[in-house]
């Protein structure tokens, strides 16, 4: 079978400089991959290449058959690949529940959401999400008002909502409290299957609680692919970035 995700050969190039430089990465369709490695790795650039926010000066993208190469965000978007960006970026002053609604609306017309039979379809819908991300009490509250923790949980309810396949996470758990990175890890679990997720994370605690697979990537490259046991023991790995302590002390 071939990859649900494909990076072939991907170069991106930034006045000279090589944020990615002849990386190659396969995903499996359900797979929770972590990305992790030293600030300037190029994880985030990964990231930005594979929802279009920037452009590979060279090499491919593939994504559930379709070529990426040069399509436009909004394409990329369509075709189901969702991005979560450290910022968490929903709309702070409608409810939790107006968030989600806004997310499963199908158009964004007013009269296409009133037709009978719309409302009830979408409050069934929203009360899902809610329980899926823990927010079942947080319904009528202004996201305004939401921890960070829930803000950042709140955003992922909107990317499931707008049935993105693949999602695409970049430090989702900083500024979390332990708690909050405990319910986070519980929820990346449930989502994975469902959906095929991409976490680039630095706590490395949270990476060995829910990463099938770990990629660690050095200077726009991938240095290592494994399990956390594999990762921790690559002495090439080891040397670049995780030092003496290992990974759980990186």
């Amino acid at each position: 079978m071939s990859p649900y995700l494909q990076l072939s050969n991907v170069t991106v190039s930034f006045n000279g400089f090589l944020a990615l430089n002849d990386l190659n990465l396969d995903v499996s369709k359900g797979e929770l991959r972590c990305l992790i490695g030293p600030n300037g790795a190029g994880k985030t650039t990964a990231l930005d290449l594979i929802c279009g926010k920037v452009k590979q000066s060279a090499g491919s993208i593939a994504f559930n058959g379709t070529v990426l190469n040069g399509l436009e965000e909004y394409r990329i978007a369509r075709a189901g690949i969702g991005r979560k960006f450290q910022v968490p970026s929903v709309f702070r002053e409608l409810t939790v529940s107006d968030n989600l609604r806004v997310a499963c609306a199908e158009h964004p017309g007013v009269f296409s959401n009133l037709r009978p039979g719309r409302r009830q379809a979408d409050d069934e819908a929203v009360e899902r999400l809610a329980e899926l991300v823990g927010l079942t009490d947080q319904l009528k509250k202004p996201a305004a008002f939401l921890s960070h923790g829930q803000t950042q949980w709140l955003e992922i309810g909107m990317l499931v909502a707008q049935n993105a396949a693949l999602i695409l996470m970049d430090e989702p758990t900083a500024g979390m409290t332990a708690q909050e990175t405990h319910k986070t890890a519980d929820l990346f679990l449930r989502l994975k299957g469902r959906h095929t997720l991409i976490v680039v994370e630095h706590d490395m605690g949270f990476v060995k609680a829910i990463g099938d697979v770990i990629s660690v990537m050095h200077l726009g490259q991938l240095l290592a692919q494994g399990s956390a046991c594999e990762i921790e023991a690559n002495p090439a790995v080891r040397k670049a970035y995780l030092g003496r302590g290992g990974i759980t002390n990186a």
